[in-house]
């Protein structure tokens, strides 16, 4: 039996509501600490909701969670954890060497271990001769890679990814799970929303969103074999009929 400290992520029943609006609805989420979790969904299924009340961006309306070991809201592991919006958190008017600083005097990172953490970051996404260069010259592909070693700057033992992926072109998209890969070997944890379907395949487990709560949860491999199908997109819309029929027959 796992016990509770070898989550890094663990909720109980935790919804949040926008006045009328659940976006979120009665969920429970377990992540491993060291493993790759993707959330999956359509766009509107809570993805993204979930992600800011793990970061403590923005409060439960009831239930309660903890992340590496702490109830949230929390700020206490704002130095643990590392958050990638959706939309760049890249400053246009700073270079990607201003930008990393930027984000390091955040978290009073020394000068000796910024420049050393800035190096390694800026050849690790392969941006080390842009290190000079104004973001706003960058093209979108590579503002995605400055926002991500942003987020790697102060070494998070977790990571939230929203679409990360979002308007990157295929071969960065590998790329980009190329880096997911390093940072889990590395023992880092990864949270990540995507509504790509087909990003699933290289996470350890995914839980598929709909209407603001889990309809299946599995290894992908096990979702596929448990739906039938031979796709996870195609095994997204068979939980999700199974989900609706559940529901007219609660109803």
């Amino acid at each position: 039996m796992i016990s509770e400290n070898e989550y890094a992520i663990l909720t109980n029943h935790i919804t949040k509501k926008f006045k009328d609006f659940t976006a979120v609805n009665d969920l429970n989420l377990k992540v491993k600490r060291g493993e790759i979790y993707g959330l999956l969904g359509p766009n509107g299924a809570g993805k993204t909701t979930m992600i800011k009340m793990m970061a403590s961006i923005i409060n439960p309306t009831s239930g309660d969670a903890r992340v590496l070991g702490e109830k949230i809201p929390d700020g206490k592991i704002s130095s643990k954890i590392g958050y990638m919006p959706q939309e760049t958190g890249v400053y246009l008017g700073l270079t990607v060497d201003q930008n990393l600083k930027f984000y390091g005097r955040i978290f009073n990172l020394g000068k000796d271990e910024m420049e050393k953490r800035e190096d390694e970051l800026l050849k690790f996404v392969d941006l080390a001769d842009w290190k000079y260069e104004m973001a706003e010259n960058l093209s979108g592909g590579m503002k995605h890679r400055v926002s991500l070693a942003c987020t790697l700057i102060h070494q998070p033992e977790l990571l939230f990814l929203d679409e990360p992926t979002v308007g990157v072109d295929p071969e960065l998209r590998v790329s980009f799970w190329n880096y997911f890969n390093q940072l889990r070997e590395r023992g880092v944890t990864i949270l990540i929303t995507t509504h790509y379907m087909d990003e699933a395949r290289h996470c350890d487990r995914i839980g598929f969103m709909q209407r603001g709560h889990l309809i299946a949860e599995d290894a992908p491999l096990n979702l596929l074999e448990e739906s039938g199908k031979d796709s996870l997109e195609d095994a997204f819309m068979e939980f999700s009929k199974r989900d609706e029929a559940h529901e007219e027959v609660g109803s």
